[in-house]
């Protein structure tokens, strides 16, 4: 089928009934329960805005002949590239890129390992096969996707086959002529339980080694499967209006602990089984990683632009605008802001064809913003907070606003320079909802953690970088600079 509209992947979630518990509770229904309505809602935007802007955001399969999503093109020249960033920014806007795991971001990944499925005949053709079709089967039914990458947080000292219970975290429990069965535990399932399909995939930032082998496994697998269970984290939608909350009510996507109960998994669907080698080189090698750095950076751009627009309507609404410091806080994010589509810029126009003949962005640039970022995201969304002051503490909800007896004194009290109490408290509500709400807290430390542990990440990009070109330059400054003998102590 071609790429589906809004109203299809709803359905689809409705017919799947897939096992999601929150708050203690099986859910009956998600696209109906309070905690995944919202969300659900604006993914179902997302898929409309493919039709809508059909010649931005779909193109013809070259399979099928079907319209298929821009985000799932193997890109083979730089406007491709471009192509695939403006369908991601498209998408971006629709939630000031408040939405971290929008369809795009996975449909990166499967289109950089379907396009580079050669990789996976080491362990076999039918692996490569499988990563192929699988590419081409979730392109062409437009499939939505969550992942899990990360073990349970047990004892992060120890390699998993050291663990006291070496059987929690996901693990190969038997192989048949029909399958694999596994078992264990995964950590966390942005929008688990709220797509069609898990894609599961080892993390990458601590390197396994042979005696990880069973834990090494990658595959999909339908989110209805038979043992599989998503475990929600209690829900940042507290179910207000969306004035009162104008992103938590439409844009928390929830995270899950995954639980994997002898599930089966058909060799089909299996990429990597039991291949600690082929897991440590995977997203690398196939430059999956590179394609998915494109597309978070093209999503925080456009997450820059939203803090800054609000960070300006703030200081606008209060007349606070020409103070020295103000402006140096405003400064800070268009600096950020535009560093970061410089990054974007050189990666697209320095891209080049890779082994496989996929057009890849230049690396470099996309190494280091993805790096950058989590560092300096808490600071911008803290430089709103530091705006809004106490203004960010005295916002009353809709509700008072509609109250005969208190209505209009708060909406005369509440007045700003250039706006009515009413606008200006729902400007404030929205600094609020991107700060201190638990919704914005969450949004701070998902952006810290996005690609894994700041230090870490750093430590490796540390050792990778091209230092000797450096110290060789300050090696030759210093002998051309006069002479290399030692000064004389004698006196």
């Amino acid at each position: 089928m071609p790429a589906k509209t809004g109203q299809e992947y709803i359905s689809r979630l409705k017919a799947a009934n897939n096992n999601i518990y929150i708050h203690g509770e099986r859910v009956k229904d998600v696209t109906e329960h309070s905690a995944f309505k919202g969300v659900i809602k604006s993914m179902a935007r997302l898929y409309d805005l493919q039709h809508e802007k059909a010649d931005k955001m779909l193109y013809t399969s070259p399979l099928t002949g079907n319209p298929a999503g821009m985000t799932f093109l193997q890109p083979k020249t730089i406007d491709d590239l471009i192509k695939r960033r403006e369908a991601t920014q498209e998408w971006a806007m629709t939630s000031g890129g408040m939405m971290g795991r929008s369809p795009d971001y996975l449909n990166a990944e499967v289109m950089a390992m379907g396009a580079s499925s050669s990789f996976f005949e080491e362990a076999g053709q039918q692996f490569a096969d499988n990563v192929k079709n699988y590419y081409e089967y979730a392109r062409e039914n437009d499939i939505s996707l969550t992942h899990t990458l990360i073990h349970p947080q047990v004892n992060r000292a120890k390699a998993q086959f050291e663990q006291k219970d070496a059987n929690v975290a996901l693990h190969l429990v038997e192989k048949n002529e029909k399958g694999i069965i596994v078992d264990g535990i995964r950590l966390l399932a942005t929008q688990g339980g709220i797509t069609d399909e898990i894609l599961v995939f080892p993390s990458t930032v601590k390197q396994a080694g042979e005696l990880d082998d069973p834990y090494s496994l990658a595959f999909a697998i339908p989110n209805n499967t038979e043992g599989l269970k998503f475990i929600s984290r209690e829900s940042f939608d507290t179910g207000r209006n969306e004035w009162d909350h104008p992103l938590s009510s439409r844009f928390e996507e929830g995270d899950a602990i995954v639980s994997f109960e002898n599930v089966f998994v058909p060799w089909d669907r299996v990429f990597v089984c039991g291949n600690s080698s082929i897991c440590n080189r995977t997203f690398r090698e196939t430059n999956a990683v590179v394609h998915m750095a494109h597309q978070v950076v093209a999503k925080n751009v456009i997450k820059t632009e939203f803090l800054l627009g609000i960070a300006l309507s703030v200081m606008d609404a209060i007349g606070i605008d020409g103070f020295q410091h103000v402006k140096d806080k405003g400064t800070e994010i268009m600096l950020t802001l535009e560093a970061m589509k410089s990054h974007l810029y050189r990666a697209e126009h320095n891209a080049k064809p890779d082994q496989w003949g996929t057009m890849t962005p230049d690396y470099a640039a996309l190494d280091a913003a993805r790096n950058w970022f989590p560092r300096i995201y808490p600071s911008l969304t803290e430089i709103i907070r530091v705006l809004g002051a106490s203004g960010l503490m005295g916002i009353p909800t809709q509700a008072d606003f509609e109250n005969d007896e208190i209505g209009q004194l708060i909406h005369r009290g509440l007045q700003g320079k250039n706006l009515e109490g009413y606008e200006r408290v729902q400007l404030f509500r929205l600094a609020w909802d991107v700060t201190m709400s638990a919704f914005g807290s969450r949004q701070t430390h998902y952006e810290y953690y996005f690609f894994g542990d700041p230090v870490r990440m750093g430590m490796t990009y540390f050792d990778q970088y091209e230092k000797e070109i450096f110290k060789d330059r300050i090696k030759d400054f210093l002998g051309r600079s006069g002479s290399t003998k030692p000064l004389s102590t004698s006196v």
